[in-house]
């Protein structure tokens, strides 16, 4: 007997969700009742409950069907197979095996939908093909080379490759480990070949060498992850980096023909990547990275990349971070049309088209090293591909060479120039002498070249080249006069919001001086309510929220556990100048806001740091969200959005973000609601809701009358991700000071040295479109200086 759900509650609690006018609640396209959680408990795998992502979702049978997941559970786990139907109503199949699945594969021939271990015919009967049977973390299902209608290949994250009979469910392992790499994560057939990919290393190679087929060992700290290729005889290694997704044309039903090409994406330290697979032939392209958080040389935070078709033909891929249109037609000769949406914080593993909308999955709220959040659970969003542009900006960074030995008149990859908004192209040498750069543009992407503008770079080895607003091009390249080691690195800056939205006019303002409720607020562990422990206004107050964000009657009082596991603490430093931040990665400045962030308020400090998205965390520092990397840490982080509101704290609970500090005179308004009870009223949303609270602004010294020694420098101070820049120079004494930025995280070049007379203060507006992540500030003689920072 199936179990019909809306959050683990009967049928008949479902149809009273629907919140008093036949329709369920919605909020920024996430409908709370649909939340799938996991249950946890560490059996039957050490890893059961640590994720509850949603690996792959698939429109089928009148039916969305979807698979979550827990990390490293190759034998199951007490995650499960669902389907939604068209009245949203939520049903678990009790044939759920569990498990890491995120594959999904509709097999033409037999009519069946093979997603995680499971095989679901045109009437949405599922049959399972059990674990103990075929074990593994299925990651992508690929049609056969020799018998299409009769088999398929299974592959999973520790590399086996399976062969499947769709009929009778008969397995046959063909390969333990064949090509060197892990983390598993895309397999695709076409052009007579089956192509896998994984993203990541150990870090010691433990491989046995008797399994492999091809490759082995990396020979260098860039050599992380495969992308390999099988002919059914013979395994070749196509290159050595980390990739995700393999795909075409024909997408989840598998190449329409044996001349259709196939893509895979990646990426590596410069940027991401583009793999095109065409009469036969691998070519590279490469793309901006909006986020270094997916970043990692095991390829844990990256998971799964897809490029998808969303209905009508339409093509949508999602990478590091960055939403991009990409036509089904990308091909050698006919390259043009990939470009730049928007960028998001959402960790999404899938998403499709089903009934008319754009339905996002979401890797969302872990307990992996996350004591705030008491259960794992996930949930999707469902909108338009229109409202993607609404979210982040395009921007991102990227290039095609990073400290690279490049030879005289040899063309880089080609690297994505599509998209409005600003454009930076930074280059950069070791050769002690001039060298002059020449930019080629291949306007249609058509693969025909021509050169555009040539750039000098002195002898002290940096240049910058902002491009022209009506610049367009497909794709650039780049070619130096002579062999050097160089870097070629290019920002790009979207659009951002210049305004709050009226959706978070329920948020006290920093400068506001009326009352306002603070709550410290967590996911539940023992069951599926929002905690909520009220800290402002006088006696403490516990409370929980149910999915329909009223309050709760007649829970038990965690009032001292909601303190100890939530206790508020300053994540950050404030001194005159800026706020400071340090981690593994190193020490940084910050720009400030308000003053009035310089002290704790009447509560306490705010939340600070906190993962909001699984392996991601949000800083709340001083008026402004940044986005932080588990492993990036902070010396690639990016601002979101300044704020300037009293948020006490904040989560992602069933698919929504939470924000606690509104307005006691707050009235509902769709996002902020009055939970009834003794919580007081919170603010409900979606994570990528974030972006339109207003563009990062703020102000801040590197120096602030502090004494300086001639040539150290002073901490980085944060560049990326705001568009107005200034700054202004002040000294006691007549001194040169140069500013210098690191544009790729790989070192620091010289950007302008300013002469500050003795007393006198100097004022530098940077160029529209000037971007780069870092800047930081040197004398040539010891002095007592400012340099401040001003973002508008």
């Amino acid at each position: 007997m199936m179990t019909v759900l809306a959050a683990g509650l009967s049928v008949t609690a479902a149809a009273q969700s629907d919140n008093g006018q036949g329709k369920h609640l919605r909020i920024s396209g996430v409908y709370p009742h649909l939340t799938v959680f996991n249950e946890g408990g560490g059996y039957p795998c050490g890893g059961n409950g640590g994720e509850g992502g949603i690996g792959a979702i698939t429109p089928w049978a009148g039916k969305l069907w979807m698979v979550t997941y827990s990390p490293h559970c190759p034998l199951g786990s007490s995650d499960k197979l669902y389907s939604i139907d068209g009245n949203l109503r939520l049903t678990i199949h009790p044939e759920s095996v569990g498990g890491t699945p995120a594959n999904r594969l509709i097999h033409r021939e037999s009519n069946q939908l093979i997603t995680g271990s499971y095989f679901i015919d045109d009437k949405g009967k599922v049959r399972v093909l059990p674990l103990s049977t075929m074990p593994g973390r299925m990651t992508a299902t690929a049609r056969h080379l020799t018998d299409p209608a009769n088999m398929v290949y299974f592959y999973d994250m520790e590399g086996m490759v399976y062969e499947t009979n769709v009929h009778t469910l008969a397995v046959k392992k063909l390969f333990h480990k064949p090509v060197p790499g892990w983390h598993g994560k895309g397999a695709y057939t076409a052009q007579g070949r089956f192509i896998i990919a994984n993203n990541g290393e150990h870090k010691v190679f433990d491989i046995k060498q008797s399994d492999l087929q091809a490759g082995g060992a990396p020979k260098n700290s860039e050599e992380m992850g495969v992308l390999a290729e099988w002919d059914g005889n013979k395994w070749e290694i196509i290159e050595r980096k980390q990739f995700t997704d393999v795909t075409g044309p024909g997408g989840i039903y598998g190449a329409p023909d044996d001349k259709a090409p196939a893509w895979s994406i990646g990426w590596d330290k410069r940027s991401v990547i583009l793999k095109l697979l065409d009469n036969g032939k691998w070519f590279t392209y490469r793309m901006p990275k909006a986020t270094r958080t997916y970043d990692h040389w095991g390829g844990w935070y990256t998971e799964w990349p897809r490029i998808r078709e969303i209905g009508n033909g339409k093509m949508l891929m999602d990478m590091h971070g960055m939403f991009y249109d990409f036509p089904k037609t990308f091909s050698r000769a006919n390259s043009g049309g990939v470009t730049p949406i928007g960028s998001h914080l959402r960790y999404i593993p899938d998403f499709c088209e089903w009934n008319g909308e754009l339905v996002l999955a979401t890797d969302e709220t872990t307990i992996m090293q996350n004591p705030y959040a008491g259960r794992s659970q996930s949930n999707l969003w469902f909108g338009t591909a229109e409202e993607l542009k609404t979210w982040g900006p395009a921007s991102g960074w990227g290039g095609p060479w990073m400290g690279d030995t490049v030879q005289a008149g040899v063309p880089s990859d080609p690297y994505l120039a599509t998209g409005s908004g600003k454009k930076i192209l930074h280059l950069s040498h070791r050769n002690g002498k001039p060298v002059t750069f020449t930019i080629e543009t291949d306007i249609t992407g058509n693969n025909q070249w021509t050169v555009f503008k040539k750039i000098t770079a002195g002898k002290n080895g940096y240049a910058f080249f902002i491009f022209p607003d009506h610049f367009k091009a497909s794709w650039i390249r780049i070619k130096s006069d002579q062999n050097c080691v160089a870097t070629a690195f290019l920002h790009y800056g979207g659009q951002l919001h210049q305004q709050a939205d009226a959706m978070f006019a329920s948020l006290a303002g920093i400068d506001e001086t009326g009352g306002f409720d603070a709550q410290l607020i967590r996911p539940a562990s023992g069951n599926k309510n929002l905690q909520v422990l009220r800290i402002a206004g006088g006696e403490k107050r516990y409370a929980e929220i149910d999915e329909k964000l009223q309050n709760v009657a007649g829970v038990g009082d965690s009032t001292a556990r909601m303190e100890k596991i939530l206790a508020l603490k300053q994540d950050f430093k404030i001194d005159e100048a800026s706020v400071i931040v340090t981690d593994t990665t190193g020490t940084f400045r910050l720009p400030k806001t308000s003053a009035r962030y310089d002290e704790p308020m009447a509560f306490g400090w705010p939340r600070g740091a906190r993962e909001v998205e699984s392996e991601r965390y949000m800083l709340n520092a001083h008026g402004t969200f940044y986005e932080i990397g588990r492993e990036s840490g902070f010396a690639s982080i990016r601002p979101v959005t300044t704020h300037k509101r009293k948020i006490a704290d904040y989560c992602t609970w069933r698919g929504l973000l939470v924000i606690s500090g509104t307005k006691t005179n707050a009235t509902p308004d769709g996002h902020y609601f009055n939970t009834n009870g003794p919580a007081g009223g919170l603010w409900f949303g979606a994570i990528d809701d974030l972006w339109k609270l207003g563009k990062p602004v703020g102000e801040g010294g590197l120096w602030k009358n502090m004494q300086v020694k001639a040539g150290e420098h002073s901490l980085p101070f944060l560049m990326t991700g705001y568009d107005r820049k200034s700054v202004a120079l002040t000294a006691d004494k007549t001194v040169n000071i140069t500013l210098q930025v690191n544009t790729a995280l790989d070192g620091w070049h010289d950007y302008k040295t300013i002469r500050v007379a003795a007393g006198q203060t100097v004022r530098h507006t940077f160029p529209e479109g000037y971007n780069a992540h870092w800047i930081r500030a040197v004398s040539d003689k010891d002095c007592n200086a400012t340099v401040w920072m001003k973002y508008e």
